[in-house]
């Protein structure tokens, strides 16, 4: 029996609207990539998740959580099992002399929670409110810019397990590291987090927003498609300047290319399959390592069959 068959004769009460069948994973992921997800699930409430779970664990179908798709290569061949775009978008204040708390949901783009941020004169985030993504994946990979990263905001993370159970963790229970944390080990899905900011003036904190916003613009591709930064920085070297000394800016294997704007991002320059970005990612690996002995990792996470 199929996976169609078998959630179509089932009680989930999510609504059918939705649930896609082999669902091209290219029209969920900002690199513009990727093969077909057997089903697809938009998630909007941890109950939706819970049921989800629960049903998949018991039909002994595999799951994999997507948020903005922003940080993701889905390979070619797609997603075997159910894929769930967690979008539970919750946002909530509270506020006390000093620090204001935001609980917010995983689905929550970084971006739109900081022009909340701003309108609220809440001040904190400027740094990371233009990360493209959501909180939840922003927590997986602590994400970071402009020397901020999530680490440094978070007060504690609601996640479930995949039985379907619920935990909550503290900043210091999250083992955040140079972008990473333990939820990388895909035992646990973030539905939830409690952020800590201040009050702070509306001028600055605008003023800080386009400044930040005016750097990415000028410095990286933000036009093309693209999983952001593609490879991590290393310990005592910068990776895009490697790149770039090693003349592999503009440098393409079929749609794929090392940024003309930015060594460290390989965009689609339309019509890039996963194996093109792959296999411009494992040139410029053996390029790097030839000329300068010095291994490079990647950034971006890699899914699929």
């Amino acid at each position: 029996m199929d996976i169609r068959s078998i959630i179509e004769k089932s009680n989930l009460n999510i609504n059918k609207e939705q649930i896609k069948y082999n669902e091209p994973m290219k029209n969920h992921t900002t690199f513009k990539i990727g093969g077909p997800a057997d089903c697809y699930i938009i998630i909007k409430t941890k109950e939706e998740l819970k049921e989800v779970l629960i049903f998949a664990k018991k039909e002994e179908i595999p799951v994999t959580i997507v948020g903005n798709g922003s940080n993701l290569l889905v390979l070619d061949n797609g997603i075997e099992g159910i894929v769930l775009n967690i979008r539970i978008d919750d946002v909530k204040f509270e506020e006390d002399d000093e620090n204001i708390e935001i609980k917010v949901g995983a689905g929550y783009k970084l971006s739109i929670l900081g022009q909340k941020c701003l309108q609220n004169e809440i001040t904190g985030f400027e740094e990371l409110s233009g990360i493209p993504g959501t909180i939840g994946g922003a927590i997986i990979m602590n994400a970071g810019a402009h020397g901020k990263e999530m680490k440094d905001v978070v007060k504690s993370i609601k996640a479930f397990d995949y039985n379907g159970n619920e935990h909550v963790f503290l900043n210091k229970d999250a083992e955040f590291g140079y972008r990473t944390s333990m939820f990388k080990n895909n035992k646990y899905i973030v539905t939830e987090v409690v952020l800590e900011l201040k009050k702070g003036s509306k001028e600055e904190i605008k003023e800080k927003m386009d400044e930040f916003a005016k750097y990415r613009k000028e410095k990286q591709p933000i036009e093309m498609p693209s999983a952001g930064s593609t490879f991590k920085r290393g310990e005592d070297f910068i990776t895009a300047k490697l790149i770039d000394e090693a003349g592999l800016k503009g440098f393409c294997i079929g749609g794929a290319e090392v940024s003309k704007k930015h060594s460290g991002f390989v965009v689609n320059k339309g019509n890039a399959t996963a194996k093109d970005v792959l296999d411009l990612v494992k040139y410029i690996k053996e390029k790097i390592e030839e000329k300068f002995q010095k291994k490079i990792e990647l950034e971006i996470k890699i899914i699929g069959k």
